[in-house]
């Protein structure tokens, strides 16, 4: 009897414990797909907003206005850096040894710079990150690694070139700036020391990892630090590069990259998504006595319509595809 009592109370709280554990089972899944429709709600939102923003008969103009050629190299130039920016995740990939295929990796890091570029790193190079990778089977922690690792290669580049082209080419500065030639000499200078800094540490530190914030930074080897240099350089320069045609290369090149490394700084302190209305104001105020002010707006509206807005209607094509395919696999599953 007391055998059979104990194995029916036995069964009774199996039975009340399925309840709950489904129920608890139902509201995660609730949760999921809210937070779904609440990512592709802000994502539409957004785009609907930029859209508006921009003034699509001014774009339209400035690009017929361009020479084809210039167009066309300008064009290649932005493609050859998106390509390679797509190739900063991979040394995310090598540091934390996650499997995931190259092409799935250059596809996600492809799709989050271009809504980074559009709507900022928090909705771009965060948000998108974390979704297609988790989707792609990625824990947080990986995912945090990858995208520092994205960082630190992209701030690389730009740390070197500026710190060379601040300390030893300085551009002039307008006299209402809060800053003057010699203080840009010594922050290239104090930029170039710290791109250098991090090559020396990946050859020489016996200490190979930080715990920063709590998220673990790993130093790479000195040929993968030498690499991330390289690339990171390269991307910047072609950008600069895309302007620099656009601009029917009126200025001198280095004057164009100086002026993009600082309007890069200029668009990241203010947070303006694309960093509209900034980059332009940098180009005004720094060389606009060098050409004149309505060829070099329609110049750097067709660098935002080839370099931004081309790639966002890619991008937001292929994530499409992804989110597709990923709902799909998930049904063959569950069947």
């Amino acid at each position: 009897m007391r055998t059979e009592t104990r194995r029916q109370g036995t069964s009774a709280s199996k039975d009340t414990d399925r309840p709950a554990g489904l129920a608890g089972k139902a509201w995660w899944q609730w949760l999921k797909r809210l937070a779904k429709i609440a990512f592709f709600a802000a994502v539409a939102y957004l785009l609907f907003t930029q859209a508006r923003s921009i003034e699509w008969d001014k774009v339209f103009s400035a690009l017929q206005q361009r020479p084809l050629e210039g167009l066309l190299i300008a064009g290649a130039l932005a493609a050859l850096s998106h390509l390679l920016y797509s190739c900063f995740d991979l040394f995310g990939r090598q540091a934390t040894g996650h499997g995931l295929p190259v092409p799935k990796v250059m596809t996600v890091n492809f799709i989050s710079y271009a809504f980074n570029l559009n709507f900022g790193s928090l909705i771009g190079g965060v948000a998108f990150r974390y979704r297609l990778y988790s989707r792609l089977g990625l824990d947080t922690e990986v995912i945090t690694r990858v995208l520092l690792m994205s960082m630190i290669t992209n701030w690389l580049g730009y740390l070197l070139l500026a710190g060379l082209s601040f300390w030893l080419n300085p551009i002039d500065i307008p006299k209402d700036w809060k800053i003057d030639q010699s203080a840009l000499r010594i922050l290239g200078f104090v930029l170039f020391l710290a791109a250098m800094a991090y090559v020396a540490l990946c050859a020489f530190s016996r200490r190979r990892s930080w715990s920063v914030r709590g998220k673990e930074i790993t130093l790479p080897p000195l040929r993968v630090a030498l690499l991330q240099l390289g690339v990171s350089s390269v991307n910047w320069m072609l950008i600069s590069g895309a302007i620099y045609f656009l601009l029917e290369q009126k200025l001198a090149y280095p004057a164009v990259l100086a002026v993009l490394l600082v309007a890069a700084v200029a668009g990241v302190i203010t947070h303006v998504p694309a960093g509209l209305g900034v980059l332009e104001a940098v180009f005004i105020a720094l060389l606009a006595g060098d050409m004149s002010r309505n060829d070099m707006l329609a110049g750097l509206l067709a660098y935002r319509a080839i370099y931004y807005l081309l790639p966002l209607v890619i991008a937001l094509l292929l994530y499409l595809l992804t989110e597709a395919r990923a709902k799909q696999t998930a049904g063959e599953g569950a069947s």
